[in-house]
C-alpha cells in the first residue's frame, strides 16, 4: 500500500483520493479549533499560499481525539478556520487518529514516521509531562501524540517527516521548500 492508495472524506461527505496529490509535496496535520497551538494555523496558511502554485497541498483533518480541544461540527470549523486565520486549504470531516477509530490515512502515515520526540525547550517539557499522565509508554509508540502532529509527503509519495506540535513552523516551512 503507498499513500496514493489511500483516501479521505471531505467535509461534505466525499471521499478525496491522495492519488490527486500525485507529483505534488503535502502537509498532511491534524488539527483542532481551541488549542494552544491553534495559532499553528497562521503559518501553515502562510506556507500554502507560498508555495501552492508549485505545487503544496496541506490536508487539514480536523480531531476531537485530545482534550475535546475540536468540539464543532465541520461547519462550525471551517467557519472559525476560515473567519480567524482566513484559511484557503481544504479541510477534511473531522475524524479520529489513533485507537480502533483511526481514519486509514492516519494509520498509514503512523506506520511510515514513528513518534521521534518533543524535541527541547517549554513546550517540549510541557508536552512531555502531560503525555506521561496519558500514556506511560508514550515514547515508545507511534500514535499521534497531541493536536497539529504534521506529516510531510514528497512528491513520490514518500512520507519524509514527522513533525510533532512542538516543533518549529519554521522548521517546517524550511523542510516543505526543500522539496518544492
Amino acid at each position: 500500500m503507498s499513500f496514493y492508495d489511500l483516501s479521505v472524506e471531505a467535509a461534505d461527505g466525499t471521499q478525496v483520493p491522495m492519488s490527486d496529490y500525485k507529483g505534488k509535496v503535502v502537509l498532511v496535520v491534524n488539527t483542532a479549533t481551541g488549542c494552544g497551538f491553534t495559532p499553528h494555523y497562521k503559518p501553515l496558511e502562510e506556507m500554502y499560499e507560498k508555495y501552492h502554485d508549485q505545487g503544496f497541498e496541506i490536508i487539514d483533518v480536523p480531531c476531537n481525539q485530545f482534550a475535546g480541544q475540536t468540539p464543532g461540527t465541520d461547519d462550525e470549523i471551517h467557519e472559525f478556520c476560515t473567519l480567524n486565520y482566513n484559511t484557503q486549504f481544504p479541510q477534511m470531516k473531522k475524524a479520529d487518529v489513533n485507537g480502533e477509530t483511526a481514519i486509514e490515512l492516519f494509520r498509514y502515515l503512523k506506520e511510515q514516521k514513528g513518534f521521534e520526540g518533543f524535541g527541547k525547550g517549554v513546550k517540549a517539557m510541557a508536552m512531555n509531562t502531560l503525555l506521561k499522565k496519558i500514556d506511560k509508554d508514550y515514547k515508545n509508540n507511534s500514535e499521534i501524540k497531541w493536536n497539529f502532529t504534521k506529516f510531510l509527503i514528497d512528491r513520490e509519495g514518500n512520507v519524509v517527516a514527522r513533525f510533532e506540535p512542538t516543533a518549529d513552523m519554521k522548521k517546517v516551512d524550511e523542510s516543505v521548500a526543500a522539496l518544492i
